[in-house]
């Protein structure tokens, strides 16, 4: 039977809030063996979003991204603020960044994003029949980044998935995860 390993001390050797958290950890194995300095890394939750028009497209949009350094494909997403829901992230997101909304949310799910590490969860989400709100605007900037907001169909989100023109993890677990939950037979054997 596996069991879990036992934190037997924590220490921070970083802080950045509210960005990052860098430590490490005295643990104890299932076996008795203890490890002095496993590392730790924590950055905040955040919500993604999926959102398909009643066209049947993706909303995407396109902007550079510092960590992979190039301009690349990616999700509507931010991080959950204190006290938030993540669906009131992944809502509050997708209007802000895109100018859409949507009444028909689906949950795909919350997943660790390194499972040795910790990181964050990445909570995703499905916005069905999504429509460009009243009054957005049609060339929405983030805080640090310029974004270009785009449609295509579901198919094409998936091959440029595929082409490697999405760059971040979330954003391609989140594609792949609406792809099996529009189209669940297709991922049986």
């Amino acid at each position: 039977m596996l069991r879990p390993w036992k934190t037997l001390a924590r220490r921070v050797l970083l802080s950045r809030p509210p960005w990052i958290e860098v430590g490490d950890e005295q643990v104890e194995l299932p076996d008795g063996r203890v490890i002095d300095d496993f590392p730790w890394i924590r950055t905040r939750d955040f919500a993604i979003v999926v959102a398909i028009t009643p066209e049947q497209q993706v909303v995407l949009e396109r902007s550079y991204k510092h960590g992979p350094r190039r301009v690349a494909v990616a999700l509507p997403a931010g991080f959950t603020e204190k006290g938030e829901a993540p669906l009131d992230t992944a809502r509050r997101e997708l209007r802000e960044e895109t100018g859409y909304e949507a009444d028909d949310w689906r949950a795909l799910g919350s997943f660790t994003v390194d499972g040795n590490y910790g990181l964050c969860v990445e909570h995703a989400f499905l916005a069905m029949d999504a429509r460009r709100a009243d009054g957005a605007s049609a060339t929405p900037t983030g805080d640090l980044e310029e974004i270009e907001v785009f449609t295509v169909p579901l198919h094409e989100a998936l091959a440029m998935l595929a082409r490697g023109d999405v760059a971040q993890l979330s954003s391609a677990s989140a594609l792949a995860l609406a792809g099996l939950a529009i189209h669940p037979r297709s991922a049986a054997p």
